[in-house]
This record gives structure tokens, C-alpha cells and sequence, in this order.
């Protein structure tokens, strides 16, 4: 169904999914009002003592090493060793990969062990998969569309879903690429809304998990959701400041209506 995506919204509130994040420590308080706002219960564990046991706790889990120490390298590996032991969606958000080498060796080794989920922006993508150097940054250099052959290599690789973040976002598994227009502007002023989104991203592969709604149209529904409420927000707000109070609103009140409304689809031929 050409919709589909508009039913997982649902599941998220229905099943409030805890979410593991082992995420950077610029956006951690974001994120975590992001999944409560969204429906989601947040837990920032990401001790090596520690999250290899939460992660077969946890309803899905988030890999996001944007400001990584020795000890939270260490942390993500025990939790992606559990959340695979537990059977336990994850996803890798590959911030700045390509630029440093560190964090590129980390995040492609994170690539063989199989996520559920890719989530970045162009240069991200590209250079995770080792058609590009970078971008600035956290900041992407390559328009979405150059990053269709780096996502569909990586869903070949994973056998998960790669998501690629922009003016309109694509969405790509195996057989399958999706093209999603919703969002502002505004987005991209806020610290921590794509890092928040690979958070939700966990949080909807979670509470579809046996509920007929695909990964490819939960993590269609991930980015929705957060677009959606971007818009929302951007008419209630005066600037960036306004505009992130607006959008944890938003994202809360958004419903399936909403998302009919004012985000759309279509599929790559």
C-alpha cells in the first residue's frame, strides 16, 4: 500500500518502545524529549559495564558516535553485540564518517555486523560506504540524489534499510527505494534533529516489529513524523529559538492526518 507508512505512528504510541541511546553528548537531552514527545521511552546507558545488558532490555537501539571517548567505543560495541544477541533492532547513525578515520573504521565495521538500520546524510552515506571522502563536517557536501548507489550497496550489505537525510529524504532496502518529501527548513537550525531522528528511527522499527508494517515503511514513518512536525512547528514559530520549543510540541500532536496532509510519497522506478 502506497499509505502504508501512515499506520506505524500507532504502534509507536501503543507500545511506547524503549529506546538505548549510545548517542553524542551534544544532543542527548534533545533526543531523549524528542522519543517521549514521539511516544518512546529514552534511556541513555552507554556504559561497557552496562550496555550489553540493556540492549537485550530494550525495545531498539541507537548508535551515534558524534562525540565519541575510548570508553563510549567500547559501550557501543557491547550494546551492538547485545542487541544482536537479543534479536534487538539498531541503528547506525555514521555522524561525520569519512573526515576522521577513527570513527569511519568504527562505523564500517559497525556496517558487517548488520544493523537494522542506516541512518545519515549524503556525504555520511557515501562515505560509509566507500564511494566518497565526507562532508564538512556533519555537515553534508553531496546532494541526496548522488547517495542512491552508496544506500543501495549498504542495504545490500546489511539486509536492513539506509535512510539519507536532505531537502527530501530517501529511503532504500533491498528491491525497494522511496523518496519522502515533508519537513522545514528550519530543521537544520536546531541542534540534534537528525540525530533525534535516528532515535525514532529505532523507536518505529521497534514498535513495528510483527505488526504487518515493513522496516522500509517504519523508518518512511520515522522520518514523517519528525518532517511533519517540522512544518507544524515552522508556523508557529518565529525562528530557530521558538522553533525548537514549537517542534517538541508538534511532534507530539502530530497524527495520522497530519501525515497524510502534509508529507508524501514516491517510489524510485
Amino acid at each position: 500500500m502506497a499509505d502504508s507508512y501512515l499506520h506505524a505512528l500507532s504502534h509507536v504510541r501503543d507500545t511506547a518502545p524503549l529506546i538505548q541511546c549510545l548517542t553524542n553528548s551534544v544532543v542527548m537531552q534533545f533526543t531523549a524529549n524528542v522519543l517521549l514527545a514521539a511516544g518512546a521511552s529514552p534511556a541513555m546507558c552507554d556504559t561497557p559495564e552496562e550496555s550489553f545488558d540493556f540492549a537485550g532490555i530494550a525495545s531498539g537501539v541507537l548508535i551515534n558516535a558524534g562525540t565519541p571517548s575510548s570508553e563510549q567505543y567500547e559501550g557501543m560495541r557491547m550494546a551492538i553485540a547485545g542487541a544482536n544477541e537479543a534479536g534487538t533492532p539498531w541503528v547506525l547513525d555514521p555522524v561525520a564518517v569519512g573526515a576522521l578515520q577513527q570513527r569511519t573504521r568504527f562505523a564500517r565495521a559497525g556496517v558487517v555486523t548488520r544493523p537494522a538500520a542506516i541512518r545519515g546524510n549524503a556525504s555520511e552515506i557515501v562515505a560509509l560506504a566507500g564511494l566518497g571522502a565526507g562532508g564538512r563536517g556533519v555537515d553534508s557536501t553531496d546532494p541526496v540524489e548522488s547517495a542512491l548507489a552508496a544506500a543501495r550497496q549498504l542495504a545490500t550489505a546489511t539486509g536492513g534499510v539506509v535512510a539519507v537525510s536532505g531537502e527530501r529524504d530517501l529511503i532504500v532496502s533491498e528491491g525497494r527505494a522511496t523518496w519522502l518529501s515533508s519537513g522545514d527548513p528550519l530543521l537544520q537550525l536546531v541542534i540534534g534533529t537528525g540525530c533525534s531522528l535516528g532515535a525514532l528511527v529505532a523507536a518505529y522499527l521497534a514498535a513495528t516489529r510483527n505488526s504487518g508494517v515493513s522496516a522500509h515503511d517504519a523508518v518512511i514513518a520515522a522520518h514523517a513524523h519528525l518532517g511533519v512536525a517540522g512544518t507544524l512547528a515552522a508556523r508557529r514559530s518565529a525562528g530557530p529559538g521558538s522553533f525548537a520549543v514549537e517542534l517538541l510540541d508538534a511532534i507530539h500532536a502530530v497524527d495520522s492526518t497530519d501525515l497524510a496532509e502534509l508529507s508524501s510519497i514516491r517510489e524510485q522506478k
